[in-house]
C-alpha cells in the first residue's frame, strides 16, 4: 500500500488552490535575530536573503520575546523540570509553574479562575464543547477569527441555534438576539476584541449593555465571550486590552500568551464553576500535553513586566510608535482604518499594486502581510502592518518614506 492515489488527489486540491489564489507562498525561514542598536530597532535575516529585515507582521506588540528576564525565567524552569512535562495535565503534568500562570492570569484580568491551554485556539473549542448542549444557541460577529468559527462548528449544537450578526453592528446584534428560537436555555454571544485584520474593536460595552436585556429571557441567560488575543497586553491604559479600552468586562475572557505578552500558549479566565467545567469537559485540553515549564516561566515574567512602570513603559512608546505611524499614512494621503490599536492596514484596494508593494518593501528590508482577492473581496485589498514597541522613531520614518516613494 502506498498514499500514490491520494497525492494525485492532493496534488488537483493544490493546484485548485493555486489557480484561486487561495494557496499559501512558501513559507520564510528566520536563521538570525539582530538586537537593537543605537537608533535602529531589531532586524532579522533570513535564509536565501542578503538583506537585514525590521519586522512589521510580528504579534508581539511589546516585544517581549528577546526580554532578557523572560529568557532567564525559561531558563531556571527547564533547568529545574526539563523541556517536556511528560504527561498531560490529568496523569502528573501539571507543574508548579502551570497553577502559578494561571492564577496569574486570573489575578491580571480581575476573573476568579483561569484554566491555560497550548493556543487561544484550542481554548475556543475547548470552551465550545465546554458549555454547550442541544439547548444553547451561539451569535458571533460576522468578521470572528477561525478558531471561533471552528468552535461554534464544533459545538454540537443544532445549525439553526446559531446566529452571526453584521460587524459590530449592534442593531444586527439585536436581530439574532430576537430570532432565537424556542427552547433554547443558553445564549453564549461570542466575537473578537480586537480584529486581527483590521486593527479596530467590538464595541464590548454596547455588546454587554444589550445582552443584559435579554439574559432573563433564559435560563442560563446570555453569556458575553471576547477572545481578546490582539488585544491584551497591548491595548488600554493599563495594557488589559479591549475590555480596558472599553471600560466593561464580559463574562468569560479567552487569550494568548503568544502575541503581546512574547511566549505561546492562550487561556480561558471566568468564574471558578466554569474553569472547573472547561477542566473536566474540553477535549483540547484533556487529551494533549500542556505547555512547557519554561512558556510558563516566561509568561507569568511577562506579565509581571506588564503590571510594573516598564510595561507601562512599553506600552506608551508602542502608542507613541503606531500613532507615527497612522500620522505618516496620512500625509501621504494613504487610506488606513483609524483607531489606536498597533495593527494598522493600508487599505490598496488593488491586487496587482497590493502584491506589487509587498515585493517592493521586501526587496527593501521591510516584511508586512498582503491580503489580496479571493482572501478579501475585490477592493478590499490591505496590507497589514504591525507595530511593535521594539520599533524605533527611525524605523517609522524609514518605512513611511519607503512608502512615499513607491510607484
Amino acid at each position: 500500500m502506498s498514499t500514490t492515489k491520494l497525492d494525485k488527489s492532493l496534488e488537483k486540491e493544490l493546484t485548485a488552490l493555486t489557480e484561486e489564489g487561495r494557496a499559501k507562498g512558501n513559507e520564510r525561514v528566520i536563521q538570525d535575530y539582530i538586537p537593537p542598536a543605537g537608533d535602529r530597532g531589531p532586524r532579522y535575516k533570513l535564509v536565501g536573503s542578503k538583506n537585514e529585515f525590521i519586522r512589521l507582521n510580528s504579534n508581539s506588540y511589546l516585544s517581549l520575546s528577546n526580554h532578557p528576564k523572560l529568557i532567564g525565567a525559561a531558563d531556571d524552569a527547564t533547568h529545574k523540570f526539563g523541556v517536556g512535562p511528560g504527561a498531560v495535565r490529568f496523569i502528573d503534568g501539571t507543574f508548579i509553574h502551570h497553577t502559578e500562570l494561571e492564577q496569574r492570569i486570573a489575578d491580571f484580568l480581575e476573573k476568579p479562575a483561569a484554566k491555560i491551554f497550548n493556543s487561544a485556539y484550542t481554548a475556543n473549542c475547548g470552551l465550545a464543547l465546554s458549555i454547550s448542549d442541544k439547548k444553547t444557541h451561539w451569535i458571533g460577529d460576522q468578521l470572528n477569527h477561525n478558531s471561533i468559527i471552528r468552535a461554534m462548528r464544533i459545538s454540537n449544537i443544532p445549525r439553526e441555534n446559531k446566529g452571526i450578526f453584521k460587524h459590530n453592528d449592534m442593531t444586527d446584534l439585536k436581530r439574532c438576539l430576537d430570532a432565537v428560537g424556542p427552547g433554547i436555555e443558553r445564549v453564549v454571544v461570542i466575537f473578537d476584541g480586537i480584529f486581527s485584520m483590521r486593527g479596530d474593536n467590538a464595541p464590548i460595552d454596547k455588546i454587554v449593555n444589550i445582552c443584559k436585556r435579554y439574559d432573563d429571557k433564559f435560563t442560563d441567560g446570555v453569556i458575553t465571550v471576547v477572545d481578546d488575543s490582539h488585544g491584551m497586553g497591548a491595548y488600554g491604559d493599563s495594557g488589559r486590552g479591549t475590555q480596558d479600552y472599553c471600560g466593561v468586562v464580559p463574562d468569560i475572557i479567552v487569550g494568548t500568551f503568544g502575541k503581546a505578552f512574547g511566549v505561546n500558549g492562550g487561556f480561558i479566565a471566568g468564574s471558578k464553576t466554569l474553569v472547573e467545567s472547561v477542566r473536566q469537559k474540553a477535549d483540547t485540553y484533556i487529551y494533549t500535553n500542556p505547555l512547557s515549564v519554561a512558556d510558563c516561566a516566561a509568561a507569568i515574567t511577562a506579565l509581571d513586566i506588564c503590571d510594573s512602570q516598564e510595561g507601562l513603559n512599553l506600552l506608551t512608546s508602542l502608542k507613541e510608535r503606531t500613532a507615527q505611524f497612522r500620522q505618516g499614512l496620512d500625509k501621504l494621503g494613504l487610506e488606513s482604518i483609524p483607531g489606536p490599536h498597533p495593527v494598522v492596514p493600508l487599505m490598496v484596494r488593488d491586487t496587482a499594486k497590493t502584491h506589487a508593494l509587498v515585493k517592493y518593501l521586501y526587496d527593501h528590508g521591510v516584511l508586512v502581510v498582503g491580503l489580496t482577492f479571493p482572501v478579501v473581496p475585490r477592493g478590499d485589498e490591505t496590507i497589514r502592518f504591525q507595530i511593535n514597541a521594539a520599533h524605533t522613531q527611525a524605523d517609522i520614518d524609514s518605512v513611511i518614506e519607503l512608502l512615499g516613494k513607491f510607484k
